[in-house]
């Protein structure tokens, strides 16, 4: 048996790493275990963005500000890349320009949205008149964004480096009890055990986990290059994200967008697309996303829906983009909440996020759960 730890974290994605962060800079000894020799889950197939403006009033708003400031930590300590730029939410039409205006006017200001709106010259200024042909852009002042594919492995490399987390790669966990865990590289004791498993239901407590009826969420993305340098530097979204988000979704003006949508273009909704772009650091841009729901994600994807993204995609860069890369995204979703954190038994609990924003929000879930277990940071 290996030698005690004050934490044992199954799982390297974004909350494994959260956890890992916020415990081990309380000075407890981390240990970090991932089944594959690098994580490959959710939080390196995504857009990278950290989003604050799309979170709903309460708990979800106040996690994604709060974890802000903790990817600003981040990028400091780690020297991972943030774009502090922030997001435009894009009004392509009349009904999406009256939502983003009764947001501004009402909940914006209500609960301290950090945004601006704009309109007619400030609107065809924007990148040198690239994005005229939209009505409106909703400037989301306190929205971030990594490279996820780059960002993940910088943070893992920090925490080894400098916090010195033990990370156990190509290990995979198959049983665990109060106070220890079993895996593929032997048996490993640890006062607390957090399992960060993602959208496996079924290795690891999946008992308790089925008690949530949590479904798996697959997605199709795109790696792309525009034909026109945009040198984009921010985070782009539609008004199809506002019936999608929760900080527009329950607005009465967001029925009015919604009947649009389902009237006009069906498919989109019957699919779950709503388009978001990253750019990345190499001028290039992330490009989705579909949703598809169920117990089991398909393998296979429908060139159909990556072609109306794509549509939409140059609809709303104003130019048309070859396409680099494809694949699919997948996370947990659907569950009794936006996120889980369940006490299985005594010292081994797991968390879990049921919604696509493990990016926005993870990092002060984290830090809130480990301070449950051990206390406020010193």
């Amino acid at each position: 048996m290996n030698n005690h730890s004050d934490l044992l974290i199954i799982g390297a994605g974004i909350l494994g790493l959260s956890h890992a962060y916020a415990a081990a800079k309380r000075g407890l000894k981390v240990k970090v275990f991932e089944r594959s020799s690098t994580p490959l889950g959710a939080s390196v197939r995504n857009f990278g963005q950290a989003l604050v403006t799309g979170q709903p009033p309460g708990t979800m708003l106040e996690l994604a500000r709060e974890s802000r400031d903790i990817w600003a930590q981040w990028a400091q300590l780690a020297g991972l890349q943030l774009k502090r730029d922030g997001s435009y939410l894009f009004a392509r039409n009349e009904a999406e320009e009256h939502l983003l205006e009764a947001f501004c006017a009402g909940r914006a200001q209500e609960h301290g949205y950090h945004v601006e709106l704009l309109q007619g010259a400030a609107m065809n200024d924007l990148y040198g008149g690239q994005f005229r042909h939209h009505r409106a852009a909703l400037h989301g002042l306190d929205d971030q964004q990594v490279y996820s594919r780059e960002a993940i492995p910088a943070l893992i490399s920090y925490l080894s480096r400098e916090l010195k987390v033990e990370f156990h790669f190509s290990t995979l966990v198959w049983d665990i009890e109060p106070g220890q865990l079993h895996s593929t590289a032997g048996r490993f004791r640890g006062e607390q055990i957090i399992v960060c498993s993602g959208h496996d239901y079924q290795t690891l407590l999946s008992e308790h986990i089925g008690r949530l009826n949590p479904q798996i969420c697959h997605l199709q993305m795109l790696r792309a290059r525009s034909e026109v340098d945009l040198n984009l530097q921010h985070a782009l979204l539609t008004g199809l994200s506002c019936v999608h988000y929760g900080a527009f979704a329950d607005l009465p003006e967001a029925a009015l967008v919604q009947a649009q949508i389902l009237r006009d273009a069906p498919h989109l909704h019957a699919n779950g697309i709503h388009l978001l772009i990253s750019p990345t650091p190499y001028g290039e841009l992330i490009i989705g996303d579909s949703h598809h729901y169920g117990s089991d994600p398909s393998p296979f994807n429908d060139e159909q829906v990556d072609n109306w993204m794509i549509e939409l995609a140059e609809q709303t860069l104003g130019c048309k983009i070859q396409v680099l890369e494809r694949w699919q995204g997948v996370y947990g979703s659907r569950g009794p909440g936006p996120f889980s954190f369940l006490r299985a038994a005594p010292g081994v609990s797991v968390a879990l996020m049921h919604t696509g924003v493990g990016m926005s929000v993870g990092p002060a879930m984290a830090e809130q759960n480990i301070t449950a277990l051990w206390g406020e940071a010193a």
